[in-house]
């Protein structure tokens, strides 16, 4: 484990495995970076991959007050760790956390990759009620770590109640309980994108670099249309589809999907 020192002082904790080009991986609602080490260790051969913790996550640090600047701050920190210019992936939440990154550090990130960045721009799904980010931190502020974790899945991918409560009983929900603060982040990194509009995608806008974006062809149409609303506003972005995945997709479709694109 290495750690990089974002601007506000904080220590963020990543792992740095394989050769060649460096590709920071940015993961999504409540992962920490072991969730990178598979998609990590295939990337090896060809890249420099950097697996990390997101900030109040596993071996990082937490200052406060949370902001997305500070996110993107980690990001270049880990940038700057690996030689001043790195590819970005971003999976989920985090896909707009790297687009976010992109957006304020262009000179930096010579190419983009986002999976399933979760919008919601129609009709095609409920959007996330407005009090979505204070719930999750009311929830938090009275120790109901485990109620937090599950209104986010409830309420945010939209799992069935009666599946997130046989997941509290399995081995991994308290893993997901010891980062479930950072469910805040996540919903404040989306911000007002997930209210049914695609007029917040505007914000990107100006993101210039060659950027793939994917969805998997067993994902839900929200996320389909998300994926293609995203691809009509960047102004460099080519769609890709990988079929039979959904939200997880598998490693090794995923990888060469990556390495198609990064190296061509």
């Amino acid at each position: 484990m290495e750690r990089a020192t974002s601007k506000d002082g904080t220590t963020i904790a990543f792992d740095r495995s394989g050769q060649g080009p460096a590709i920071v991986l940015v993961g999504g609602a409540l992962s920490d970076r072991s969730a990178a080490f598979p998609i990590a260790a295939r990337l090896a051969p060809r890249f420099t991959a950097i697996a990390y913790d997101r900030r109040g996550r596993g071996d990082s640090g937490d200052t406060a007050p949370y902001g997305v600047d500070r996110e993107v701050e980690d990001i270049e920190a880990l940038i700057l760790a690996v030689g001043g210019s790195a590819l970005v992936f971003g999976h989920s939440s985090g896909a707009v956390l790297a687009l976010e990154a992109a957006r304020t550090l262009p000179d930096r990130i010579p190419k983009l990759a986002l999976y399933e960045p979760p919008f919601i721009v129609d009709d095609s799904r409920p959007p996330l009620p407005e009090n979505y980010v204070t719930r999750l931190d009311e929830l938090i502020s009275k120790g109901r770590r485990g109620d937090a974790v599950e209104f986010f899945m409830t309420t945010g991918p939209g799992v069935p109640a009666e599946a997130v409560a046989g997941m509290r009983r399995e081995p991994f929900w308290p893993s997901m309980e010891a980062v479930a603060h950072t469910l805040a982040y996540d919903g404040t990194v989306m911000g007002d994108a997930m209210g049914g509009s695609p007029a917040p995608l505007g914000r990107w806008a100006s993101v210039a670099v060659p950027t793939l974006v994917m969805n998997g062809g067993a994902s839900r149409d929200w996320q389909r249309h998300a994926v293609l609303a995203l691809v009509d506003v960047l102004p460099d972005a080519r769609h890709r589809t990988l079929e039979g995945q959904d939200h997880g997709p598998d490693t090794e479709v995923l990888a060469t999907a990556l390495e198609e694109f990064f190296i061509g």
